[in-house]
């Protein structure tokens, strides 16, 4: 179950969209979502999806390891100096949205030092409901749920569900084992949510992370448009 098109919506363009040099800094987009959820294993495959034809990177947070960012580097999906890891030592929230200063300096440098790039990829630290990233670190937002954490959360709703620019619905194929009624869900996130997107994926699939590559590369579109 899949969307076959997405509607670009206005390009969102920060104030610092360019670099001191007068060029256009890399597209900025954070992936967040509740513990578990599929957040580091789908990107892992938007990169392995998007890097023979995009130049990108990764930023990774967690609390006091840099676990997300050594199952990256493990699994290779990209040359290990386009992944770095932020320590948040403190709540995800802390600093995605309200001190981002340590990802915002992790994205620079990486555009410093591997650059040009036409897209980092921002991983939140798996929290709750609530997650959302503040607009002066990322230009869009992704938000995973995943089936196994129960048919309700599309309609229980929260900033990151409602709010956030791509809902990921994922391991969709764990429905049957676990209950979960993907129609139901797919009824609750099109009422919280009105037009903006849902992506019901696999990525033991065949299909895999294609729809969400696809949304990706649409933005991307537009803001280089």
């Amino acid at each position: 179950m899949h969307l076959d098109h997405f509607p670009h919506g206005p390009a969102a363009v920060g104030a610092d969209a360019r670099r001191p040099d007068g060029s256009r800094r890399a597209l900025r987009i954070g992936l967040g979502g509740p513990v578990g959820s599929g957040k580091t294993a789908t990107v892992a495959a938007l990169c392995r999806a998007l890097r023979d034809r995009l130049s990108l990177a990764v930023v990774t947070n967690d609390i006091y390891t840099r676990e997300d960012a050594e199952f990256l580097l493990r699994e290779a999906v990209l040359p290990p100096e386009r992944i770095t890891a932020v320590e948040t030592g403190a709540c995800p929230h802390t600093a995605i949205r309200d001190d981002i200063s340590a990802n915002l300096e992790a994205v620079e440098d990486l555009e410093d030092e591997v650059g040009p790039l036409d897209l980092i990829l921002v991983e939140s630290g798996g929290d709750n409901l609530t997650a959302t990233f503040s607009k002066g670190l990322v230009d869009a937002q992704i938000f995973v749920i995943d089936v196994a954490g129960g048919d309700d959360i599309p309609r229980k709703g929260g900033p990151g569900v409602t709010t956030a620019d791509l809902l990921v619905v994922n391991k969709t194929d764990l429905a049957p084992h676990v209950g979960s009624d993907l129609a139901r869900m797919a009824a609750d996130a099109k009422a919280q949510r009105a037009e903006l997107p849902v992506v019901f994926q696999s990525l033991r699939s065949e299909h895999g992370v294609a729809d969400v590559a696809a949304w990706v590369r649409a933005r991307l579109a537009a803001w280089t448009a």
